[in-house]
């Protein structure tokens, strides 16, 4: 039997309804800012922490006792099912994610797989089905999933680019070979995301953090396909979806065009500027510069209350970060942000 949520704020946001007060969370909310999450670190690689349900489902918890947010998100990384699709993963703490033998030519894409999820990481479903016991309703649980494109550029780059020369040069010399390399991702993208829900995730958010680099035009042909397709295929679970671009404010009509529920943008447009593009039929969600939370609390107050003005009585608004939290971020700050949005700005400054 399913729990009934709670705190069902971010759900009815996401479906375009009027809340009382916009609902929050934070991407990476669960992260390297919290001496809690390090000493869980501690017990494994990162790798290790993702791939052991107790430990993600402890992760996934910590924001939610020390923060208060209004939504979970599953402990986990974006490029979990690349893994499962053949290719070796390493993780350095200062480098961080790398692919030893990437993916360059058709031979490359001939040794990748479209896994069976629960066979592959069926730890991942492990660990919805632990969060979800241990939040008991509290709130929802967020999955996620890498865009096909964002999830292509690691495995063409090798490594985390800064100008992506390698997945471009393949998008302009053979166009072909990156489309089928997107079409067996979004295949398991599809795989991986049902799993998550089929165990019990309430929405799921797409993260296409490297679209952003993309033309207009190149976002048209290689990008938002892939994204509709998946966005299609997860319909029939009728729970709210996500779409997130870092460096969205060249996309948006586009990110509307790709159907989800919720369009999640960056903080290089102010939100004023994405109500009159996004239509009142999508949710909108985002979209605070995370850097503001490493300066003082009187002005990210008055960046919060810039945002609040900008999305005054727009059903449908979710307030978070334009991008992940920083790792230096204070946690007395990161709980100021959230009692900022839950008080109405009445909440008391952190002392020190």
């Amino acid at each position: 039997m399913t729990t009934p949520i709670k705190n069902d704020l971010f759900l009815r946001a996401c479906r375009g309804e009027k809340t009382e007060r916009p609902p929050v969370w934070i991407m990476r909310q669960a992260g390297r800012y919290m001496p809690e999450y390090q000493e869980i670190r501690k017990e494994t690689s990162f790798l290790g922490l993702c791939k052991t349900p107790d430990l993600a489902a402890r992760a996934t918890m910590l924001p939610i006792d020390m923060l208060g947010v209004d939504a979970a998100i599953l402990f986990s990384d974006i490029l979990i099912p690349v893994e499962a699709m053949g290719l070796e993963l390493r993780f350095s703490e200062h480098k961080g994610p790398s692919f030893p033998n990437p993916v360059r030519t058709r031979e490359d894409l001939g040794r990748l797989l479209v896994p069976d999820p629960v066979a592959s990481t069926g730890f991942v479903a492990e660990a919805i089905r632990g969060i979800n016991r241990r939040l008991d309703g509290r709130v929802p649980l967020i999955g996620f999933s890498g865009a096909p494109f964002t999830l292509a550029t690691y495995m063409v780059e090798g490594e985390i680019s800064k100008d992506f020369s390698r997945v471009k040069r393949m998008m302009f010399s053979d166009p072909e070979l990156l489309h089928d390399l997107l079409d067996r991702i979004t295949d398991t993208v599809i795989r991986y995301l049902s799993m998550q829900l089929e165990t019990g995730i309430h929405a799921y958010q797409i993260f296409d953090t490297w679209a952003g680099s993309l033309a207009p035009s190149h976002y048209r042909t290689f990008a938002l396909p892939y994204v509709r397709r998946i966005v299609d295929a997860l319909r029939k679970y009728g729970v709210p979806s996500i779409l997130y671009v870092n460096g969205s404010c060249s996309l948006l009509e586009e990110m509307v065009s790709a159907g989800t529920d919720v369009i999640s943008v960056d903080w290089r447009l102010s939100l004023s500027k994405v109500r009159e593009r996004v239509p009142e039929s999508r949710a909108i969600q985002g979209n605070l510069d995370p850097v503001s939370l490493l300066g003082r609390p009187e002005i990210l107050r008055e960046e919060v209350r810039l945002i609040l003005d900008e999305m005054k009585d727009r059903p449908g608004y979710i307030f978070n970060l334009g991008h992940g939290i920083l790792p230096e971020t204070p946690v007395p700050m990161a709980k100021y942000l959230v009692q900022l949005i839950q008080s109405g700005l009445s909440a008391p400054m952190p002392k020190g």
